[in-house]
């Protein structure tokens, strides 16, 4: 096998625009950035269901209201949706309870306005696209493709900390955050370029790369072009054997169509 190996993991049908995605007890729980629905497909019956976010949920929001839906966590039995907080309607946080099977929406905005008076980025520059826990703090990777390109990681303590990370280019681009995820003592992420400066509207997709960090330093260990063509933007971890790592991909694909190809990436050690 090459350093890595990207294949078809499964189609599913029912879902567009996929931009966060967790396996987690069989399941891959799915967010996508036009829909508020949170999407769980059931690995071992083949079967997807729907959970409302909100009453009246719907699968192809208006751009204009969308809640744009760009990050997605598991931690501790609850999973954790976050808007990108590109404009107004997008400032919302949603935390669904697997256990109890219920829903609660959160008002994130405030911590957004400081995040972005600690950058000194205008509203439309921020643009959160990953998200973790690292000992019960979150982590908020932000996707510098603004104007001002501020491509790091949000640590949100009493005293809200930013890290920026400089990853390569991709043809003449420079890559950015889509997704992210702790895996042992490193943390896993992908990135992607687009010809445009744009956090509202898309660019041309120039490609896509996983790196890896080192959690403490936040030095980059490796950073792997593994696509010219796709926009990957959600990645979560599958399996781990003697001799690889695999994760779980999904891409945003750009438009209405209710179909996410999922893909398996296999790095060797």
């Amino acid at each position: 096998m090459e350093k890595f190996q990207l294949t078809n993991f499964l189609t599913i049908v029912g879902i567009g625009s996929a931009s966060g995605i967790v396996f987690t007890d069989q399941s891959l729980f799915i967010i996508s950035d036009n829909s508020s629905y949170l999407y769980q497909y059931h690995l071992e019956h083949n079967y997807l269901s729907k959970i409302a976010l909100v009453e009246n949920s719907q699968e192809n929001m208006a751009k204009k209201i969308k809640y744009d839906l760009e990050a997605i966590t598991f931690h501790r039995n609850k999973l954790h949706l976050f808007g990108s907080g590109s404009t107004e309607n997008r400032n919302s946080k949603f935390v669904y309870d697997t256990i109890s099977k219920t829903v609660v929406q959160e008002n994130f905005e405030k911590y957004y306005q400081k995040i972005k008076a600690t950058l000194s980025i205008t509203d439309d520059e921020l643009n959160i696209e990953g998200a973790l826990f690292i000992d019960d703090v979150l982590y908020l990777f932000q996707r510098g493709n603004g104007a001002n390109s501020k491509n790091g990681i949000v640590i949100l303590e009493e005293i809200i900390r930013f890290i920026p990370i400089v990853l390569p280019k991709i043809n003449h681009v420079e890559a950015t955050f889509t997704d992210a995820i702790v895996l042992d003592d490193k943390i896993f992420f992908l990135a992607s370029a687009e010809d445009t400066t744009s956090t509202y509207d898309d660019g041309e997709v120039l490609g896509s790369l996983i790196g890896c960090l080192d959690m403490d330093t936040f030095a980059i260990d490796f950073a792997i072009p593994i696509s010219t063509t796709h926009k990957f933007e959600g990645l979560t971890f599958y399996e781990k054997t003697n001799s690889h790592l695999s994760f779980l991909l999904c891409e945003d694909n750009d438009t209405e169509d209710l179909v996410s190809n999922i893909y398996k990436l296999k790095i060797k050690f």
